[in-house]
Parts: C-alpha cells; sequence; structure tokens
C-alpha cells in the first residue's frame, strides 16, 4: 500500500448508462476508500469525441448518487485536482508527450490512414501480431520538423523496446509478466490533438495522486503499456488491482443482447438500491463466510481487496429478487411508506386519497409477500376497490350451495360488532361457525373470496381489519349477489 489513507478513483467514458460492470468498478473503489478513510474521485474519461452521448454525463452521475456513492471529488465538486473532465486537460497530456519525445521514450508518426491499414493486412496475411513497425523512428530530425512545419497530420507513439519484461504486481491476480515484443507502439496523442486513454489515464493518476487502480480484467493487457509510461516519466507506479468479468449464466460475458445491463434500467424494474448494491457487492467477492445480506455500513466494514476472487462472477438474476425482498422485510414500515407512495403514484390509483395509516397496515401486512414495492399493489388490489370479478377455481372449491346462508349468519355477527379490530372480526367468525356447527375454514375461506376476489393473501382478519366493518359487510352482500347469480 502506498499510504494508509488511499486515494481512488472510477473513470467512466461519457457513452450512455451506467452499465452493471461499471457500477461494481465504482463500488468497489468506494468500499476501500471508505473502508481505509480515504477519498473516491470521479473522473470523466471524454477523450473519445466519436462515443460522446449528450446527458452521460449527468446520467453517470444520477446513477452513482441513488446507489449511494457519493464521490469525493468531481464534476460539480472539485477539489484541488480539478478539473475532473478529461476534455478540459488537453495542455496537460500534450506537455508530457513531449516531455517523452524529449528522452526518446515517445515520438512523431505522420503514417497515413492507407499505410496503417496495408501494414495490418500484410501482418494478418503472415499470421502475425498487428503492431505499427516503427518506420516513423527512421526519419531525420530535420524531416520530422519539416513535416510539422507543413502542418501534416500526425500522432505521437510509446517507444517501447521489445525484448524486455513488464512485471506487475496484482492484488488480485499476483505476479503477472508481460514482454514487450508482444506490445504495441500505443498511440499516446491521436491526430484530433487528444490523448488516448493510456496516455491520460496514466498522467491523471499520477497527479491526482491515485494510489490504487481497481478497474476491470479488460484492462489488465493495457497494464504493461501504463507501467512503461509510469517508468519512462519516473513516477511512483499505483498498486493494480483488476476485477473479474461479469458473467451470463452460460458463462458467456455479460451482455446487453441476453438483458438488462445498466443501472437505471435495474432502478426502473423496482429494485431497492440497497438491494442492488448488496447484490454487485457479491460479484466476485465475499467476507469469507456465507453471509449474503449486507447493509451499506457492513460492506464499508467488510470489504477488502484480498477476497475478490480470479475467476468470473455469475450475474444471477433470481439471488438479486431474493435480495430484494430480503432488504423490504429489513425496512420498517415508516420506511417503506415513502416508496409505496411512489408507486401509487404512478398507478392507476393515483387519484385516490388514502390515509398513511391505511397504507401502513397494508405494508404490515404484505410485507413478508413481496419481492417489489409494486407488489404490494399487484398482489393485493382489493386493498383500493373492492373485487370485479372473483376467482373462478375458489369459487367452485369454496362457494358451496350452503356458503350463502351460512355469511348471512357472519354478516349478522359482523353487523353486531363495535370495532373493525382484528380480534372482533375473528370473535365474530367463531361464534358463527360454532353456532352453524361447522369448523372457521367453512368460512374463511369464501369470506376471503367475497372481500378480496382472490383466495390467497394475507391473514384473513389482516384483511379484514384493514378494509374495515362498512367495507367487509357491503362487500359480502355484493358478492352473495354476484356469485350466486
Amino acid at each position: 500500500m502506498i499510504n494508509e489513507k488511499p486515494r481512488v478513483r472510477f473513470a467512466p467514458s461519457p457513452t450512455g448508462y451506467l452499465h452493471v460492470g461499471g457500477l461494481r468498478t465504482a463500488l468497489y473503489n468506494f468500499l476501500y476508500a471508505k473502508h481505509y478513510g480515504g477519498k473516491f474521485i470521479l473522473r470523466i474519461e471524454d477523450t473519445d469525441r466519436n462515443r460522446y452521448v449528450e446527458g452521460a454525463v449527468e446520467n453517470l452521475i444520477d446513477s452513482l448518487k441513488w446507489c449511494g456513492l457519493d464521490f469525493d471529488e468531481g464534476p460539480g465538486k472539485d477539489g484541488e485536482y480539478a478539473p475532473y473532465m478529461q476534455s478540459e486537460r488537453l495542455n496537460i497530456y500534450l506537455k508530457y508527450a513531449e516531455e517523452l519525445i524529449s528522452k526518446g521514450k515517445a515520438y512523431y508518426a505522420f503514417d497515413t490512414p492507407d499505410r496503417l491499414a496495408k501494414l495490418k493486412e500484410e501482418q494478418t496475411a503472415r499470421k502475425e501480431q498487428s503492431k505499427y513497425d516503427k518506420l516513423a523512428l527512421t526519419l531525420s530530425q530535420e524531416e520530422i520538423k519539416n513535416k510539422l512545419d507543413a502542418g501534416e497530420p500526425f500522432v505521437i507513439r510509446l517507444n517501447v523496446t521489445p525484448g524486455q519484461r513488464v512485471i506487475v504486481d496484482d492484488v488480485i491476480r499476483g505476479r503477472v509478466e508481460f514482454n514487450t515484443d508482444i506490445v504495441d507502439d500505443q498511440i499516446l496523442i491521436k491526430s484530433d490533438g487528444y490523448p488516448t486513454y493510456h496516455m491520460a489515464n496514466v498522467v491523471d493518476d499520477h497527479l491526482m495522486k491515485i494510489t490504487h487502480v481497481i478497474r476491470g480484467e479488460e484492462w489488465l493487457s493495457s497494464t504493461p503499456k501504463h507501467v512503461l509510461l509510469y517508468e519512462f516519466l519516473g513516477w511512483e507506479i499505483p498498486v493494480f488491482a483488476h476485477l473479474p468479468l461479469l458473467l451470463n449464466p452460460d458463462k458467456s460475458k455479460l451482455s446487453k443482447r441476453q438483458g438488462d445491463v445498466a443501472v437505471e434500467d435495474y432502478r426502473a424494474k423496482g429494485y431497492l438500491k440497497e438491494a442492488l448494491v448488496n447484490f454487485v457487492a457479491l460479484l466476485g467477492w465475499n467476507a469469507g463466510d456465507d453471509k449474503e445480506f449486507y447493509n451499506f455500513e457492513e460492506l464499508i466494514n467488510n470489504f477488502s481487496l484480498e477476497r475478490v476472487n480470479k475467476s468470473g462472477a455469475v450475474f444471477n438474476v433470481e439471488k438479486l429478487d431474493w435480495l430484494n425482498g430480503e432488504h423490504i422485510r429489513s425496512k420498517t414500515a415508516l420506511e417503506i411508506l415513502p416508496l409505496f407512495k411512489e408507486e401509487l403514484d404512478n398507478s392507476i390509483y393515483k387519484d385516490h386519497n388514502f390515509s398513511d395509516e391505511h397504507l401502513l397496515k397494508i405494508i404490515d401486512a404484505m410485507k413478508e409477500r413481496i419481492i417489489f414495492i409494486r407488489e404490494l399493489i399487484e398482489k393485493s388490489p382489493y386493498f383500493f376497490e373492492a373485487p370485479n370479478l372473483y376467482e373462478e377455481k375458489a369459487v367452485q372449491k369454496r362457494w358451496k350451495p350452503e356458503t350463502p346462508d351460512e355469511l348471512k349468519k357472519l354478516l349478522s355477527e359482523f353487523e353486531k360488532i363495535d370495532s373493525s379490530s382484528k380480534e372482533d372480526f375473528e370473535n365474530a367468525l367463531h361464534k358463527s361457525a360454532e353456532e352453524l356447527g361447522i369448523g372457521n375454514g367453512k368460512l374463511i375461506h369464501p369470506v376471503r373470496l367475497a372481500v378480496s376476489g382472490s383466495s390467497t393473501g394475507p391473514g384473513i382478519f389482516d384483511l379484514l381489519h384493514i378494509l374495515g366493518k362498512e367495507e367487509v359487510i357491503l362487500r359480502i352482500k355484493t358478492a352473495l349477489e354476484k356469485i350466486n347469480n
């Protein structure tokens, strides 16, 4: 570890939405920083102008903040290393690229796209690795000056010495060794004056005093180029940690083709941020036990890079669903209430005025039976309106020829009760069953059907208590009329 208080960064490109893989990278950086009392920095790598998407930065920040990943420094929260948008730092990259040229560690290259395409074609035909052939290094200083003065398009390339070993000590993967024979003379500054990812990444990580580079496995093969840049510029190399791939259940790489991959998709589907963060944290990490349910504080307290696995992590939506239900059940009814109201505002009941007391009772009755908050409405519409239809199979099974008379007896008992407490309904039902000489179930099932239209739901006395005496009586009378006809 470079110092006791790490500085880590999440550095996405603004190409659209925040991918769940990006969320995991951001989350692991955040958890690592907070575990050790360090800083979490957001840097926007927007130097590839062809892939830039309008509004993507705002979407990224919104998704991160929704998940609770509030950065310490970044766009709109400038620290001493601002600006945090790479497109606002172009003069910095050129300065260091020129320093590399002066040291002989980089060079100007004036190749045309046609020449590079032909070179690649020839190498492919010979079944060789596609690499730049260093032709530009044969130019004299005078030739280079003349080309620059004439305004010829150029790029600046890294000058990689072949036959060398580059060693990367990775926290997750251990010691990884690369031979520079397979490392290309990477372009550092493109012909449009913008830096490539590799150049900007290293310069910014150094200038922003990043201590730990925690990123996806796909960047491991680029790391030798980065290590060479650190060495050529005489800078301290940060600690590297490359995270395992995210996989579909069939072990292919997680992609949009096989399902949703954007954080905003899961948010729109009704997943709680606590559940999504908990789930994503477990995609490649565990604390060394079987525990799967974590709140945010527990994740911060338990997280370590040493417990991140090397092998790919399978994205299992069933597990996410389970965690969503568990996080709902861990909340109090009062904590769920604003989320419930939000769902009601987006439902057909948005113009109804339900009291908080009524809604809190519904939450308590249904909390154990749902995976999503919206299911408080979907699974129990009878709490918001009387049923129009009655479950056909349940009618055939539970509505016997004697049921109407038995329910009329029950109605007379319900009409006598003073309040709508669960106990009042329970006592009235027991009394009716006893006087009729039947089991409680002979009344419970048709009553449930009459007031809800369904054969399943919360406890019958919870259901009756929430609906209240007058509504229950009205619904039973309606059912007697509708079902008998």
